[in-house]
């Protein structure tokens, strides 16, 4: 049966990195699948012509600003509700599928107002966001204070999928009582568009190693996604540092925003700017060229509670990845993964030099990584644990709904179940 939807995105959608990306493919799926979608989102964001995507008015004192959390934030999604709650009332969805606690408690109210069941799509810990950002500090009582809205909030929706099996479990942890309605659906990647390198890539991984200033000869070891320092971009530098003092045939190739300036500084301030290119912001659509162009992959997150989806893009297009050792790491890429010390960047660039020292090693672990990507981590099997959702919020009656949603706990990943 086809849905009306309305998905609520409070970001800057599209901006071509993290949950955005999860966003537009679960769209995309949906929509191929015969499903009726609209997005509401902030005012900023690159439209996409295969989506209808409403948006909101600007705040007439901030029209400009960048992602990540913000004390402006509150009039973005005072403006989003208003916005959402128009759309809805013209659009009549049959479900409301709501992204990050704004959203879930947007769509709350929206679900009141139109009687469309409530779907939350979780992508981590609202107030570890707030953390991660510096939005607040450790302790006291603003951390106190907004931790317990993120646990009102997410006692709101009639289901939670998150975008982890590590966050389902650390909610369950946390909310037993809501454990029943909390579904693991890991983000997932398009395989097709992002693959490894072939032989008849090689003109266009060298036409683009030359508009970079990157020698042609040299191994490459990238980034791709925001750059923030929980994100690791200060260690991805320090340990380039590191490996270019051990080895001459190496380039470091750091792609995306924002924070262009003060990375780009960093790397002058140690002295590795010419060994370390960053592009600024890449569009998503040209991703899986510019990752042919790697060697070896970085996902260096210090978050704890988010997803790290750019590690899947990496597993997809063949790359060996370096990660720290967090649980969505490891999620991932199980014992394929090649782990440094969690916020340590000379084990980070310890574990690089031992790659680029075994290229066999790399040509296995890339192979495998992308069967496994494959194998466990696709978008049409993702679509249709969504659909089960959905379904099982509509059951009209709450044993129903239990009863429905207690068959999807045994998912463990995409398509698996335990």
């Amino acid at each position: 049966m086809p849905y009306n939807i309305l998905m609520i995105a409070p970001t800057s959608f599209f901006g071509d990195y993290g949950c955005h990306v999860r966003i537009l493919e679960e769209a995309r799926v949906l929509q191929q699948r015969g499903h009726r979608l609209t997005i509401t989102t902030y005012y900023k964001g690159r439209d996409l012509p295969e989506l209808n995507i409403v948006r909101t008015r600007p705040t007439p004192w901030h029209a400009d600003y960048e992602v990540g959390s913000s004390r402006h934030k509150i009039a973005f999604d005072a403006l989003l509700s208003w916005t959402s709650l128009k759309t809805a009332l013209r659009f009549k969805p049959d479900i409301i599928h709501a992204h990050l606690h704004e959203g879930a408690l947007i769509g709350r109210v929206l679900s009141a107002f139109t009687g469309a069941p409530l779907v939350f799509d979780y992508q981590g810990s609202l107030t570890a966001e707030m953390l991660d950002h510096r939005f607040v500090r450790p302790g006291g009582k603003r951390e106190w204070f907004w931790r317990t809205i993120e646990r009102t909030i997410d006692r709101l929706p009639r289901a939670i999928i998150t975008s982890s099996q590590h966050s389902a479990r650390l909610l369950k942890a946390r909310s037993p009582a809501q454990a029943d309605r909390v579904v693991a659906l890991p983000d997932c990647v398009n395989t097709t568009e992002f693959r490894p390198r072939l032989p008849a890539d090689q003109a266009e991984v060298n036409s683009i190693k030359e508009r970079l200033g990157i020698p042609r000869q040299r191994l490459v070891v990238l980034y791709l996604g925001l750059l923030a320092d929980y994100q690791g971009t200060p260690h991805i530098i320090e340990a380039a540092q590191r490996v270019i003092a051990a080895r001459s045939d190496v380039h470091f190739l750091v792609m995306g925003y924002p924070g262009f300036d003060r990375y780009r500084a960093y790397a002058e301030q140690l002295g590795v700017s010419d060994r370390v290119t960053f592009t600024g912001r890449v569009a998503y659509e040209e991703a899986p060229a510019c990752l042919r162009v790697g060697d070896i992959a970085l996902a260096p997150k210090l978050s704890l509670t988010e997803g790290a989806g750019k590690i899947l893009n990496y597993m997809a297009a063949g790359l060996p990845t370096v990660a720290f050792d967090t649980p969505v790491a490891r999620e991932y890429m199980a014992q394929l993964g090649v782990y440094a010390a969690r916020g340590d960047a000379a084990a980070l660039a310890d574990r690089i030099l031992e790659l680029i020292a075994a290229p066999d090693r790399r040509l296995a672990l890339g192979a495998a990584l992308r069967a496994r990507a494959i194998s466990r981590f696709s978008w049409s099997r993702a679509a249709q644990v969504i659909e089960a959702v959905y379904a099982a919020v509509r059951a009209p009656r709450p044993e129903l709904r239990a009863a429905a949603l207690s068959q999807l706990q045994d998912v463990d990943h995409v398509g698996e179940t335990r």
